[in-house]
């Protein structure tokens, strides 16, 4: 027996005109996202070098985006179930521009965190809309599963167009340039999504419930908030504090949809054991790659020195892997099992992740090519089939919530992974020791190094790149080998609670 419900079988239903049509708009939404997500990492020399972030500053600039987003998807997706998601998409696809252009003129770091929370604000609109329009626009089981492989593929090339795109504006123009390319992609999405999207809502949604809205956004960040301030600075009074306000806030959100007549998001929903699997699943691999695409860019630039085009194109191979992979997920899925595909995915990845644990500062791209494209595949096989069980275990009327709940699970697993992971490498490489003269500001970020050794004589400068590229690499080999083990318990968890899932097939 399986969590699936039987899709609509009416012709009509089944062949919507213009559906693929309608499916090109929603993946230049996910493209806008994922492109602006990879040129972060790019961006980050530049953005120390011109703004001077402190190491705890420049960790907030990269995953400030997830707490908010985390934080509000549930909310958006549920105001999308209720308002329209096709409306909700577009005006969250406008803001997005708009903000980009913020960030791409912020000034100092403070300035640049706003800008990069209130990217979150308007992010939290797209990706719960666009999954949720997939699910109503796509009856058909095998055609929705060609869809969502679609949409991860998009959202995997945009892995791969962002740092060739961002590397080819780095070298020729200054760093806010890599955000401002989110524009022309907007005012596409705009302009034909008006025209062929086709609007779809909850016809008995009930009320947009504030006081959920307040209790989610504020348990999601305050628990983020304390797992990234035990990590970087230990246990404190602060991160107690606030992990206790957020658990508080999150239990108080649970109790109220519970005895709600029309939740803001249906509990009972977690009691699918496919449904409560998948989002699981997701959570623990975001989080345990999160640290490595983070640091990634910044061992391919500021360690071995490639320019910003070249450390983009080296990034590549992930990139196609988890495209093919996504494109043959859903039939892999029914020739196999769902859970044999994505357990298998995630301890590929696993596998990955612990061979780029031996990297040193001069290895050659073969092996470190080869990893990535392994962890692209099983990402793409992981991600692909747990969005399709995800959609396909809700009614359509509950799409926009569920699909809410998928990325949420992306975005908190990416938050936690920076701050705990990220937090590992900054931990390890503060503790570097530099040679006499090293000024304090180089032990906040390899980029601060990088930037103190410029102005140092050629030996001391040297020995000062030496030590902390060391430390820097060894601290990606802790995060890596720590991604490791949380990657292949995320293969055990999805292979037991995945047990006999199923996706639909047309005859179902």
């Amino acid at each position: 027996m399986t969590s699936t419900l039987r899709p609509d079988r009416t012709t009509e239903a089944v062949k919507r005109p213009g559906r693929w049509l309608a499916l090109s708009v929603l993946v230049l939404a996910v493209l806008l996202v994922a492109v602006d997500a990879t040129v972060l990492g790019l961006a980050t020399p530049y953005i120390s070098e011109d703004l001077h972030p402190s190491g705890t500053q420049l960790l907030w600039i990269g995953d400030v985006y997830s707490f908010v987003i985390a934080g509000l998807l549930v909310s958006m997706g549920s105001l999308g179930d209720r308002v329209g998601r096709k409306r909700i998409l577009l005006c969250g696809a406008t803001a997005f521009g708009a903000v980009s252009v913020l960030n791409a003129y912020a000034t100092t770091p403070e300035l640049m965190i706003l800008a990069r929370a209130l990217l979150g604000v308007a992010g939290a609109t797209l990706m719960p809309a666009t999954l949720a329009l997939i699910r109503n626009i796509f009856h058909d089981p095998r055609e929705r599963s060609l869809a969502v492989g679609i949409w991860g593929a998009t959202a995997s090339a945009g892995m791969a167009v962002g740092p060739i795109a961002g590397g080819f504006l780095l070298e020729h123009f200054w760093w806010g340039s890599v955000f401002l390319i989110n524009l022309p992609v907007m005012a596409v999405l705009v302009l034909v999504g008006i025209r062929t999207l086709p609007e779809s809502r909850n016809p008995h949604p009930g009320p947009w419930d504030l006081t959920s809205v307040l209790l989610s956004l504020a348990g999601m960040i305050g628990l983020v908030y304390a797992v990234k301030e035990a990590a970087a600075h230990g246990l404190s009074w602060p991160a107690l504090g606030a992990g206790l306000l957020g658990a508080a806030a999150l239990y108080g959100f649970v109790r109220r949809q519970l005895t709600m007549p029309l939740p803001l998001l249906d509990m009972r929903l977690f009691r699918r054991r496919g449904f409560s699997g998948a989002v699981l699943a997701d959570l623990l691999t975001v989080l345990g790659m999160s640290g490595l695409v983070f640091f990634l860019s910044q061992f391919l630039q500021l360690v071995q020195d490639r320019r910003p085009f070249e450390a983009g194109l080296a990034e590549l191979p992930a990139a196609v892997g988890a495209v093919a992979a996504g494109l043959v997920a859903g039939r892999a899925a029914r020739r196999f099992s769902v859970r044999a595909v994505v357990a298998g995915g995630l301890a590929a990845v696993g596998v990955a992740l612990a061979v780029l644990t031996t990297l040193g500062q001069g290895a050659g791209y073969p092996v470190l090519g080869a990893a990535l494209l392994v962890v692209g595949v099983g990402a793409g096989f992981s991600f692909t089939v747990t969005a399709d069980v995800i959609l396909s275990s809700v009614p359509k009327d509950q799409a926009g919530a569920a699909s809410a709940v998928s990325e949420t699970a992306y975005e908190l697993g990416a938050a936690l992974g920076i701050a705990l992971l990220g937090s590992i490498v900054t931990g390890v490489y503060r503790d570097f020791t530099g040679p006499a003269g090293t000024p304090a500001g180089a032990h906040e970020s390899l980029g601060a190094a990088v930037q103190a050794a410029a102005h140092l004589p050629p030996h001391q400068a040297e020995a000062l790149l030496d030590a902390a590229r060391e430390s820097f690499v060894h601290g990606l080999h802790l995060a890596s080998a720590a991604g490791a083990v949380v990657l292949l318990t995320a293969s055990a968890v999805a292979w037991f609670l995945l047990r006999g899932q199923k996706l639909e097939s047309a005859g179902s």
